[in-house]
């Protein structure tokens, strides 16, 4: 029997439809400047400092201006990024020297990890500086973190930035290259890109440049753009962040050419603030006047560029002021491959997709913003909540406190004119870092003079002391 064709019609919209195809996960990249000061690019106000790449790029997505690091030196910021975890909670809590027993512990899950488990394809090019035993199966290297392919110096590529004899690709050591850091990195993430890794898999890369971290060498063709400097220092510094930034244009013009660039989520940032003091020594680097440079909890020390593009999802050309920090990357990227984040820990950082899309002004934080480093200058603690930041001295005894709405170069402490504010911010730092310091290994207690740790010539009380914390 035929049923009038009228009434199948009706039928039609209550008849089950085949559910919407999942978009592909995209591909992901982490760009980590070395010491780039939150001033010392053109997009972030800077009157000299050449930077049209990265200009460009900002004006492609979205650019953070509160944007921070998760520690005031380069290996605990690393750290945070790969697991969005505090440095002191996840136990990269300091620089870390040659043969230091600090590193990445394989009991801290990383982003790699998680990625390359999802069905991602994984590399890393450029500085590690995640363990003192670099290249050295005592501990974990970047293939055990979750990385298919992996190009790495332990820390500063030596003996310069010209022509870097400490490479190692993938546990071989390459010898003398001929070039300079930045575009040798590149080189390298460029050449994974076209014929090393899977194409059918989705792809995450870290590209972190030694640039413009000392000893400082750039290419002459780069100071020839600085003619007008008579300090030759200052020349240098400033031709190796156009350095930096000729390098990453080199790689977004790659995903452009590849046709990956639409399926690409770009985040830019540095691991601290600005070395030296920004006129008589190396370090030439602005913090944009704020207070403070590297090793310093102050913002100059910790806030940084922050640049993000994803086409489609981020608006081109946008501006957003919600505080964000290293440690955001890990559940960010996760969220943005729809790749769940562990639940057996504390997880740091945030998920702030909303905030670089412009769905949402600030992100709720479940653990609010912080900071702490042995070896700064002055105060070693510091806690943020909404605009207002606190910091202390290392025995929680000397207190400061500051409005960032009202006061960015914090210039005026306001612990006394604001009183009820002070003891619950105090409250809740002294809870906090008590929190943190429960967890982490306790590699900080045994400090070396400059700060950081070494390898103990006698080890076994040591070893047995710390087995469960520290182990991997």
């Amino acid at each position: 029997m035929r049923l009038p064709l009228l009434p199948l019609l009706l039928l039609l919209p209550l008849l089950p439809t085949r559910a919407a195809q999942p978009s592909a996960p995209p591909n992901l990249i982490v760009f980590l400047a070395d010491d780039l000061g939150w001033g010392d690019l053109g997009v972030q106000g800077h009157p000299v400092i050449k930077t049209p790449h990265l200009d460009a790029f900002a004006k492609q997505g979205v650019r953070l201006t509160q944007c921070y690091s998760a520690s005031a030196v380069c290996s605990p910021s690393r750290s945070a990024i790969l697991t969005g975890r505090t440095p002191h909670r996840n136990g990269v809590y300091t620089w870390i020297q040659e043969r230091s027993e600090v590193h990445l512990r394989t009991s801290e899950i990383t982003l790699p990890r998680l990625l390359q488990s999802a069905g991602y394809a994984t590399a890393h090019s450029g500085k590690w500086h995640l363990n003192g035993l670099f290249n050295n199966p005592a501990q974990p290297q970047p293939s055990d973190h979750g990385y298919d392919w992996w190009l790495a110096t332990q820390n500063n590529a030596g003996p310069s930035h010209e022509n870097p004899s400490n490479f190692v690709r993938n546990g071989q050591p390459l010898g003398r290259l001929e070039g300079y850091a930045a575009p040798l990195v590149v080189d390298e993430a460029v050449a994974w890109l076209k014929t090393k890794r899977d194409p059918a898999k989705p792809f995450f890369l870290a590209v972190w440049t030694h640039e413009p971290h000392y000893p400082i060498k750039s290419d002459p063709k780069f100071k020839a753009l600085y003619p007008d400097l008579a300090d030759d220092v200052q020349r240098e510094h400033h031709a190796n962040v156009t350095q930096m930034d000729h390098a990453f244009g080199r790689l977004m013009q790659h995903l452009d050419a590849a046709g990956l660039a639409a399926s690409t989520f770009v985040v830019f940032t540095s691991d601290n603030g600005p070395e030296g003091n920004g006129t008589t020594t190396p370090g030439r680097g602005s913090t944009g006047g704020l207070r403070g440079r590297k090793r310093d909890l102050h913002e100059g020390g910790i806030r940084v560029p922050g640049l993000a593009r994803w086409p489609g999802r981020i608006a081109p050309g946008t501006v957003s002021d919600a505080p964000v920090i290293g440690s955001d990357l890990f559940p960010t990227f996760l969220a943005a491959a729809a790749v769940a984040a562990p639940a057996d820990r504390v997880i740091d950082g945030v998920n702030v997709l909303p905030v670089l899309t412009g769905a949402a002004q600030a992100v709720a934080r479940p653990q609010p913003l912080f900071w702490r480093l042995h070896m700064a200058p002055n105060a070693k603690i510091a806690l943020r909540v909404g605009d207002w930041k606190i910091l202390c001295d290392e025995k929680l005894a000397d207190f400061e406190l500051y409005n960032l709405a009202a006061d960015p170069h914090e210039t005026t402490d306001l612990k006394v004119q604001e009183p009820a504010r002070f003891a619950a911010l105090r409250a809740q730092l002294v809870k906090h870092n008590a929190a943190i310091d429960a967890e982490g290994p306790d590699w900080w207690r045994r400090l070396s003079p400059n700060g950081g740790t070494a390898i103990d010539p006698n080890p076994s009380s040591t070893k047995k002391k710390n087995a469960k914390k520290a182990n991997d």
